[in-house]
């Protein structure tokens, strides 16, 4: 039983132990570029289209060339293979500017043919998949739920739309912030954050989507407040208004959550992660908790489409 897959873009399966990244990768040198972190189930990637649609969205905000999304396909699949059905797995999609010495060529030669054209291609990003064990915690997350604290993101709600360069809607290699903020928690005896705006509203969680449940609602941030668009979330809903619910995307306050009946924090490996305490406050299980956590199981089962994103 293999414990790591190395798949590179260009379908090479690779030696996971051998140096891959060169010292002046950008993605290392600056975190510029993106990542998709897909949950291996049954030795199939789950909602592979809905994250290949999120990569191509967040290639756009960064600027980055078009992925080819047929190779990325074939990668991610061939990693799952490799990793097997016997266990799930953690896939990650990693795609990077390239080098700076690439770049920095391709500059010398822009100079020297100023007037004639760029000479040349476009310098080479950086793409690959990896797969690695799912961590102990998220059967625990899956099982028990999650203590979580509310922390101050220290930023409007209107800075997304205002400040595109921030690239709040994308899902890039620029993790420190988020978990700096997870750190904290953990001295906080707690599992997990929720961020808020400078007007106490609701945003989401450092590597998770926030909804909500109240009544047969589910509501859960809009993109435009400056949230990442979450896959899981999305398979939630669409499963969920097949059984009758309401989903919304709507601005929710910090009372919001205190209020409602259930939080849940979504993302692609951990799934469906019941609040259990808030702040300190203990927020108890519903009924239809059980519900919820299976129309996530069902919705990333599916395929979904590029389309969607």
């Amino acid at each position: 039983m293999v414990e790591r897959v190395l798949v590179t873009i260009d379908g090479a399966i690779r030696d996971p132990d051998a140096p891959l990244l060169y010292a002046d990768d950008i993605g290392a040198l600056r975190g510029d570029g993106i990542f998709e972190t897909v949950l291996v189930r049954g030795g199939s990637p789950c909602a592979l289209e809905l994250h290949l649609g999120r990569l191509r969205r967040s290639a756009e905000a960064m600027e980055l060339p078009a992925p080819d999304l047929d190779a990325w396909r074939f990668a991610v699949e061939l990693a799952a293979e490799e990793w097997g059905a016997e266990r799930e797995g953690l896939l990650r999609m990693v795609l990077t500017r390239g080098r700076d010495s690439d770049h920095a060529k391709a500059n010398s030669k822009s100079t020297a043919n100023a007037g004639g054209g760029l000479s040349g291609s476009e310098p080479a990003t950086t793409g690959y998949v990896l797969v690695v064990p799912v961590h102990a915690r998220v059967e625990t997350a899956r099982s028990e739920g999650v203590s979580v604290i509310t922390l101050s993101r220290g930023i409007s709600i209107d800075l997304a739309q205002a400040a595109p360069w921030q690239l709040l809607g994308a899902k890039t290699l620029s993790y420190a912030t988020n978990m700096a903020a997870l750190r904290f928690a953990q001295r906080m005896n707690a599992d997990d954050v929720i961020f808020t705006s400078t007007e106490n509203r609701v945003l989401e969680g450092p590597r998770s989507t926030v909804v909500v449940a109240r009544g047969n609602q589910l509501v859960t941030p809009p993109a435009r407040n400056g949230v990442l668009p979450g896959t899981t979330q999305r398979a939630l809903y669409v499963q969920a208004e097949k059984a009758g619910w309401d989903c919304r995307y709507e601005p929710l306050f910090t009372a919001d959550l205190i209020t409602a009946d259930s939080v849940w924090m979504l993302s692609s490996v951990t799934l469906a992660a019941r609040v259990k305490s808030l702040d300190g406050l203990r927020l108890s299980a519903p009924e239809n908790a059980p519900e919820i956590a299976a129309l996530v199981d069902r919705g990333i089962a599916l395929p979904g489409s590029v389309a969607d994103w």
